[in-house]
């Protein structure tokens, strides 16, 4: 039996360039990296020297704060470089690949025959900790802690995400061995939140409660499924992990092998034929663009949304299971600002046509159409804000500071991806999620 939730805010962005369901072998590329800027509030502390030989699953760096929170390479080879940036902040761990992977062993487990305290040390010492995130914060799950319940989303609504239960196809054994262990992580529930109408393996997992989840973008967001299922509320914690992760933990119990290897959606349409591709975390994005006029396009690891820009030889983001790759920009439309110039532009307010045609596809650039200005218009926000909150008053108090009312209006509810859309919608080019991530550092700090 499932429960379902029906999301009526939000709003669809409908992009052309959609991946087809078609999976192929990423070419090997020679070098792969991991980004401590992926993972938040985190410092690392090296490992590993330059030059030094690696196995994959081996330690390369560990949390200065927690040294029990470990980040392993996902392939073996030779640790090449390890970038600094302004006062000396690691940037990137680069690895330069062999032709074919060693693995580190860690032996296989039963998840059945494993207490929580097993699966728990297992998870930190084969370094899949970091793919458990924590809510409140948007941070990696503090080991120390018991949450409350732990939620999946296999539900990807954001344009041109990566369709979970495709990339998860043929990964059936993999899933439920993962689900079997970390549901021993939880005095709680775990839930697991697929589309209305889903017929995959996914509603037959086991342990799980079963959540069917529709409406527009973000309904897929795990933010928006916690808040209309188990809030958090201050002192309590609710942890998150994506589905192909749970997968990789299934795989590390089934082999005993730390098997980093996901299938990433590129799509885009500046890409020649949109697919999904299968590469190893921290992959070279030269595996999938490889394209020597650059400038003119955007590499995002990630959706249009909430991804990060990289180049062309950056990396895929840990956490990410698609590559988007869109124009950059550069031109400009004489007379843009005048109401209804043109039908090119998808746009939630009736100054473009685009709300006439609502099934229509759009290619989309980077420009912003405008600027930042002071005055923010009212009602805007709540119109793609599915959760019980007052968006613009809360990144009134983040801007402000203002700890007691950040409080009372939901910062522990929320993660800079449930206001993506606040940034598309707001007229006035409002950096939310940049706001956000400054109001839950402030928490962080002042709170913890």
């Amino acid at each position: 039996m499932s429960n379902d939730i029906r999301i009526r805010k939000g709003l669809n962005i409908n992009l052309k360039g959609a991946a087809e369901k078609v999976v192929s072998e990423a070419p090997r590329v020679k070098t792969f990296a991991l980004k401590p800027t992926d993972f938040h509030s985190v410092t690392p502390k090296m490992v590993v020297k330059e030059g030094e030989k690696v196995k994959a699953g081996d330690v390369i760096f560990y949390s200065k704060y927690s040294e029990k929170i470990k980040f392993v390479t996902p392939v073996s080879g030779t640790l090449s470089e390890v970038r600094r940036g302004a006062k000396r902040k690691i940037l990137e761990v680069v690895i330069e690949a062999d032709s074919q992977d060693v693995y580190r062993e860690f032996g296989v487990k039963n998840p059945a025959q494993m207490s929580a305290e097993e699966v728990k040390a297992f998870l930190l010492e084969s370094g899949c900790w970091p793919f458990i995130r924590q809510r409140p914060y948007d941070i990696i799950a503090d080991p120390e802690d018991t949450p409350k319940s732990i939620f999946i989303s296999a539900y990807a609504s954001a344009p041109l995400a990566a369709d979970i239960e495709f990339t998860l196809q043929g990964r059936e054994e993999d899933f439920q061995a993962g689900i079997d262990a970390i549901s021993k992580l939880t005095t709680g529930k775990t839930h697991l939140s697929v589309a209305k109408g889903s017929s995959s393996f996914l509603t037959g997992v086991k342990g799980v409660e079963l959540h069917k989840v529709s409406g527009p973008h973000p309904a897929g967001n795990v933010g928006v499924q916690i808040h209309h299922i188990d809030p958090v509320n201050a002192g309590e914690h609710v942890w998150v992990i994506s589905p192909e992760d749970v997968a990789i933990i299934g795989t590390l119990l089934r082999t005993g092998k730390f098997d980093a290897t996901r299938t990433v959606a590129l799509a885009g349409t500046e890409v020649d034929k949109p697919q999904y591709y299968r590469v190893k975390i921290g992959s070279s994005v030269r595996a999938l663009v490889d394209r020597s006029d650059s400038i003119d396009i955007r590499i995002i690891s990630g959706d249009v949304l909430t991804g990060d820009k990289i180049t062309v030889d950056g990396f895929i983001g840990f956490y990410d299971n698609t590559v988007t790759v869109i124009p950059e920009g550069n031109d400009y439309r004489m007379f843009g600002w005048l109401p209804f110039k043109d039908n090119n532009i998808p746009s939630m307010h009736h100054t473009s046509l685009s709300w006439l045609f609502p099934n229509k596809k759009y290619t989309v650039n980077t420009n912003l159409n405008g600027e930042e200005r002071a005055l923010v218009v009212t009602g805007e926000m709540e119109k793609v804000m599915p959760m019980d909150i007052y968006p613009m008053q809360l990144l009134k108090a983040c801007m402000a500071s203002n700890i007691e009312k950040m409080e009372n209006l939901g910062i522990y509810e929320v993660a800079p991806e449930d206001f993506a859309l606040v940034d598309y919608a707001c007229t006035s080019k409002i950096e939310a999620q940049d706001i956000i991530r400054q109001g839950l550092d402030l928490m962080i700090k002042e709170v913890g």
